[in-house]
């Protein structure tokens, strides 16, 4: 089923409200399957994995499920995607969720551990190489992540990108994946738990999560005190009667910067409770190589000790 915004004119599209949710659900979709593909092959290496005896932790499944891919599908196949042509506002939502929120739980799922875990043989070597790989590498460095999740948002709203992913359907889909691989490529060395290059210490990605805060709010502020709309005369054409394109771009920016600031502080709570526990582990592995020295310094004093009685 095609946008309902897709035709000009006077749609008959009753206003947005959470009914439209659950009203208008598209399952048949690229993004659909892909979601339903993602879910059916972490659930096969959970299962894999623990039918050999190791462990997986459940928290982690739930994480990438039911957090990063159920956030995912909860825009994309239900009324928020309907009305995502049609309301900027939901847009926004839509890409906040698949910019930051989806991403990050996604990366708190741990999915290259788990494949690593269960594969073997040469389709492992090949998962390893492109992981050490020049390309991931640069991809994955904080500060390009950083530039590229900062610079994607203000690229796409103040150029005519925007108005392409309102006129053609393959652009509109090419750019929910564009959210969500930037999104991920910032987030998954930050608080990801993959093996992954460039990994910083603690200081480092808090102070960088820090600085993202700024931007979302300069966008979010410079949308809604903008005189032009965003896609131009796009909204307006819709012919919906109930619709006010400035005051809804105006609700849109405020969603922008509120929930960009939410998610920030949200993202850096979890990147601080990461730190605590890596201090708490790396105290106790210390605490137990203090007690294995001295488990061996009592040994060799006293093999000294019955050696010096038994020369005497």
């Amino acid at each position: 089923m095609p946008p309902i915004a897709a035709v000009s004119g006077d749609t008959g599209l009753p206003p947005f409200t959470p009914v439209a949710i659950f009203t208008e659900v598209n399952l048949v979709s690229l993004i659909a399957l892909g979601l339903l593909v993602s879910a059916a092959l972490y659930g096969y290496g959970a299962w894999r994995l623990r039918q050999r005896g190791d462990h997986w932790p459940a928290g982690r499944t739930a994480a990438f499920v039911v957090g990063g891919l159920g956030s995912i599908a909860a825009v994309t196949v239900t009324g928020i995607e309907a009305y995502d042509t049609t309301l900027i506002s939901v847009h926004m939502v839509q890409h906040m969720v698949l910019s930051m929120v989806g991403p990050i739980f996604l990366a708190l799922g741990a999915p290259t551990t788990l494949a690593l875990r269960l594969l073997t043989g040469r389709p492992r070597k090949v998962l390893l190489s492109v992981l050490h790989s020049r390309f991931v590498r640069v991809l994955t460095f904080p500060l390009v992540a950083f530039g590229l999740f900062i610079a994607n948002p203000f690229v796409l709203y103040f150029s005519s990108a925007y108005r392409l992913t309102l006129e053609h359907a393959w652009v509109h889909e090419f750019v929910h994946v564009h959210f969500i691989v930037t999104g991920c490529l910032f987030f998954w060395p930050l608080l990801g738990l993959d093996p992954l290059p460039n990994r910083w210490p603690y200081p480092a990605r808090a102070l960088l999560m820090v600085l993202s805060v700024p931007f979302h709010t300069v966008l979010g502020l410079t949308i809604m005190q903008s005189n032009e709309l965003l896609g131009g005369d796009w909204y307006p054409n819709l012919g919906l009667s109930w619709l006010d394109p400035k005051a809804d771009q105006v609700t849109a920016g405020g969603i922008l910067w509120a929930g960009g600031e939410i998610v920030s502080v949200t993202m850096l709570g979890i990147l601080v409770i990461q730190w605590v526990r890596q201090s708490e582990r790396e105290a106790k592995r210390i605490d137990r190589a203090l007690d294995r020295q001295e488990a061996e310094n009592r040994d060799q004093t006293a093999d000294n000790k019955f050696g010096t009685i038994g020369g005497t």
